[in-house]
């Protein structure tokens, strides 16, 4: 399959299995209103939320967007390609750059070397005062943004190649390849860093993590396992981010399964249920939270998967992966708002409007509150206090 076919197949697979009720996709009758957006109901307010400040890092947003917070300070890009720093507590611009060229995924930084890509597979990388030091081109389009840390940028392309290249030089520095199935679902998924390890969740259900030094594999898993008879039928992505929570990792997949394994234990499976989501999951020290592909919203016990609540408000809302924050678990719409859920039950506490159309970028909880990237390209950061 040529890259372009493959690109059409990957725009057709996320138009099909999210639905879209935005209206991108016109497969479904006019009179049917399964998967409309459910509306903006009461609730009895939990917890006070407010804006504390906004600022524009550029214009648009897109899935392979998501703002970096290293110590005091914010690194963003937009696909128009801006490039900037921001203060984490005012908002203000420290130093803003223009790649010159489109992007679709930024800004990972170390608060040394802050790196974009472009729309043409380029992987950039700008120094701690917004100056270019090196350009490399990629294997394959790049549309998560890249993870800095330990001397090394990494990134993963579209032809499923995980590749580390020098921070300093961008000379590659190890690269990592798995074959990959005939369609893979566009959504916002990432990869982390942590003990030394790159973590990544792929197309067709699998996880992997892989020895920052060497490029070696040292663990890989499985979170789903492809089903049906048809390509669409068989997506199975691991969506989001994947979560350490002491010994525990924990991934999701869309059409297949939530899972968390012991890493401790040589990644044995602690637990593991059927779900699907198409944005992923987030985590604290007593559950797990992730919306399902109808943005109905579950908690699972991290200790052995029990289901804990669900809530469905927010039905068809197009959510975003959820972030766990004081008493709640906060989570964005596709009509540019934040809604906050009780961890202890679901229930509503909260909501604010940050405008700027779609949410698309996952939140970040920071020190100072919610990060938030608007569909528009604004940050903006809101408090919990």
């Amino acid at each position: 399959m040529s890259m372009s076919v493959f690109r059409r197949s990957v725009v057709l697979a996320a138009c099909m299995s999210t639905l879209l009720a935005l209206g991108a996709c016109s497969i479904f009758s006019k009179d049917d209103t399964r998967y409309d957006p459910a509306p903006l109901t009461e609730y009895k307010p939990g917890m006070s939320v407010r804006q504390v400040w906004s600022v524009s890092a550029g214009s648009g947003s897109g899935l392979g967007f998501y703002p970096t917070v290293v110590g005091e300070a914010v690194y963003a890009a937009t696909p128009n390609g801006t490039v900037g720093k921001y203060d984490l507590l005012s908002g203000r611009a420290l130093w803003r750059t223009d790649a010159k060229t489109d992007l679709s995924a930024g800004a990972g930084s170390d608060g040394v070397t802050t790196v974009v890509a472009s729309a043409g597979g380029d992987v950039i990388a700008f120094d701690d005062t917004g100056k270019l030091i090196w350009k490399v081109r990629a294997t394959s389009e790049v549309d998560q943004p890249p993870v800095v840390g330990h001397g090394l940028v990494v990134v993963r392309t579209g032809d499923y190649r995980i590749t580390a290249y020098d921070a300093r030089s961008g000379d590659r520095v190890w690269s990592v390849q798995r074959p990959g199935p005939a369609l893979a679902l566009r959504t916002s998924s990432r990869m982390i860093m942590a003990e030394g390890l790159v973590i990544a969740g792929l197309p067709g259900g699998k996880m992997m993590a892989i020895n920052g030094d060497s490029g070696n594999v040292q663990w890989e898993g499985t979170v789903a396992t492809a089903r049906g008879g048809s390509d669409l039928e068989r997506l199975n992505d691991v969506v989001g981010a994947p979560h350490l929570i002491g010994p525990l990792m924990c991934a999701v997949a869309y059409q297949g399964r939530i899972v968390c394994f012991d890493v401790s234990q040589g990644g044995r499976t602690v637990w593991a249920k059927d779900f699907s989501s198409a944005v992923g999951l987030g985590a604290d020290e007593t559950a797990v939270y992730a919306p399902d592909q109808h943005s109905t919203v579950f908690a699972f016990s991290l200790r052995d998967g029990t289901n804990l609540w669900k809530q469905d408000a927010l039905r068809n809302r197009h959510l975003t992966a959820p972030v766990p924050i004081g008493p709640a678990v906060a989570v964005g719409d596709y009509d540019g708002y934040v809604h906050f859920l009780s961890r202890e039950d679901g229930r509503l506490l909260a909501r604010l409007s940050v405008g700027g159309d779609a949410i698309v970028s996952p939140l970040q909880v920071t020190s100072q509150g919610v990060l938030v990237q608007t569909g528009n390209g604004n940050l903006v950061m809101i408090g919990t206090n």
